[in-house]
């Protein structure tokens, strides 16, 4: 089974292992592999989204389109996490490409949280729909790396490494794109 309490490289090491049997076909080890990443991938989708019925879909998407196209995965300097969020930014890119609208900027996301008084979460869902729509104005790659920092929680490293990027890049993408979002909630509160 998979332990999480390794060190980053023996964690990067049983990962490597896993991907390499389930890239042999073994689907238990495929299945391993959707028990780590499944629940990134989707937090990632459904930020994008917004819609829990269309994030599901896209996540099992992801892993499906992973799943055939593991036999050819190749390891390379960005890891398999990596892999995994360009299969879901291609598969995201195609989903608003059909929808063809900006609806999505509309929609609402809900967290539920009954120890709050309804103005705290009200003012709360405000803030964070005012926040959703800044990031989405933002140009494709800003978005991005401000998903992955801020909302994944993933390390300056992990991004550079994922996206094929310097970590000064990283630095500099995430500086531009806080400014801008500051610009653009700057103007939406006049």
């Amino acid at each position: 089974m998979f332990n999480t309490n390794n060190s980053d490289s023996n964690l990067n090491l049983e990962i490597e292992s896993i991907v390499k049997s389930a890239a042999g076909g073994d689907t238990e080890a495929f299945g391993h592999l959707y028990d780590i990443y499944a629940d990134r991938i989707y937090r990632h989708i459904y930020y994008r989204t917004s819609n829990t019925e269309d994030a599901r879909d896209l996540t099992q998407e992801v892993f499906i389109k992973a799943w055939k196209a593991l036999p050819k995965y190749k390891r390379t300097k960005t890891p398999f996490l990596g892999w995994l969020f360009t299969i879901s930014h291609n598969r995201i890119i195609d989903y608003y490409r059909t929808k063809k609208d900006n609806a999505y900027l509309n929609d609402e996301i809900i967290f539920e949280n009954h120890e709050k008084s309804p103005e705290i979460l009200a003012e709360e869902h405000f803030t964070q729909q005012q926040i959703r729509r800044a990031i989405l104005k933002l140009p494709e790659d800003q978005q991005q790396v401000i998903l992955m920092s801020f909302i994944e929680g993933f390390e300056y490293s992990e991004i550079a490494s994922v996206l094929n990027k310097t970590e000064g890049n990283i630095r500099v993408i995430i500086h531009r794109a806080l400014k801008k979002m500051r610009e653009i909630l700057g103007r939406a509160g006049e």
